[in-house]
């Protein structure tokens, strides 16, 4: 196994390596469409005779057609089809309640890789900005309520699949709905629920790192083509920038561009994050480039926010979590 990467490893290199890692492990996905990061994950791991593959999504076509594309590539490994809505919260403990039914007595892997960014202002069945009524509450609850499973693995980890896209806005823990949207900024909502990533991710691993449990939360890299963000166009860019500029973040800076990856560069750091044994020793790190980070910037690093954000988060999808 290497022991280091850089910024050009694969999610396809990096699960060779960690393949023994791999092996024997069930392994549930969120966000997992065709051509997304979560797709390249799950393929990449099934080439390593995973027990099992969950694979979740909003649309059970799109869920099944990489379903069907890992069977044909990789016959004996099973997989199983989970409709999961993460802007309903509804839809969300329909989704947990079938997991709880599964047979296996354990879920080792949970990797949350499904999201949105930005948009126009929308709201989550519940009246949430989507963004963080999806991005970070959908699977707050969804990961919660399936607790259980993933507590009875022998190494059990969580992944939460975040975004260098936090340094744009911290948790607006006293209006998180931007004003019903009165006062919404598509980029700063993104940054509120990829800040909210990092934080619960932090929860779990103070909260649940007696239970043997590790968590980590990730920068996957910037990629184009994905269904991430449909409705992006140059003038969401440019907006982009200017908040980048008004919050002084090097990302404004002029002539300063994306450093593009492909998808299975970006995909990297998922597999190093669900499966890499180096992690150990860092429960609740932060990841980008297949490496702990310290790169995590100051809307995600005060020390009683995970707290904080646990308790809203109970708050809102109105029950409790003591594990």
């Amino acid at each position: 196994m290497a022991t280091s990467y850089d910024r050009n490893a694969t999610s396809s290199g990096v699960a060779a390596d960690l393949a023994s890692n791999i092996a024997g492990k069930v392994v549930l996905t969120t966000g997992v469409s065709p051509g997304g990061l979560g797709a390249q994950f799950v393929e990449s791991i099934a080439k390593h005779k995973p027990a099992l593959l969950i694979l979740a999504g909003r649309s059970p076509s799109k869920v099944k057609a990489t379903a069907d594309k890992i069977r044909s590539e990789n016959g004996d490994v099973e997989t199983r089809v989970l409709a999961l809505n993460l802007s309903s919260q509804a839809r969300v403990r329909e989704a947990a309640k079938e997991v709880l039914a599964y047979p296996e007595p354990a879920i080792d892997v949970v990797v949350n890789s499904a999201g949105v960014m930005g948009g126009p202002h929308k709201t989550t069945e519940e009246g949430l900005e989507l963004n963080f009524g999806s991005n970070h509450i959908g699977h707050f609850l969804f990961t919660n309520l399936i607790m259980p499973k993933i507590l009875a693995a022998k190494t059990p980890r969580i992944v939460n699949v975040s975004s260098s896209g936090h340094r744009l806005g911290p948790v607006r823990f006293d209006d998180y709905n931007f004003q019903d949207g009165k006062v919404y900024n598509s980029w700063e909502a993104y940054g509120q629920s990829k800040t909210a990533n990092i934080l619960y991710s932090k929860a779990l691993a103070t909260k649940l790192a007696s239970s043997g449990l590790k968590a980590y939360s990730l920068h996957p890299g910037v990629t184009f083509g994905t269904s991430l963000a449909p409705w992006l166009t140059e003038e969401d860019l440019v907006n982009l920038k200017a908040l980048d500029q008004r919050l002084g973040n090097a990302e404004g800076e002029d002539g300063k561009e994306f450093d593009v990856k492909t998808l299975d560069e970006c995909a990297a750091t998922h597999v190093v994050a669900a499966f890499d044994p180096r992690l150990d020793g860092y429960n609740g790190a932060f990841l980008e480039d297949a490496n702990i980070s310290s790169n995590v910037r100051p809307t995600a690093t005060n020390s009683d926010d995970p707290e904080k954000l646990w308790k809203l988060s109970e708050k809102i999808v109105g029950q409790t979590f003591e594990f």
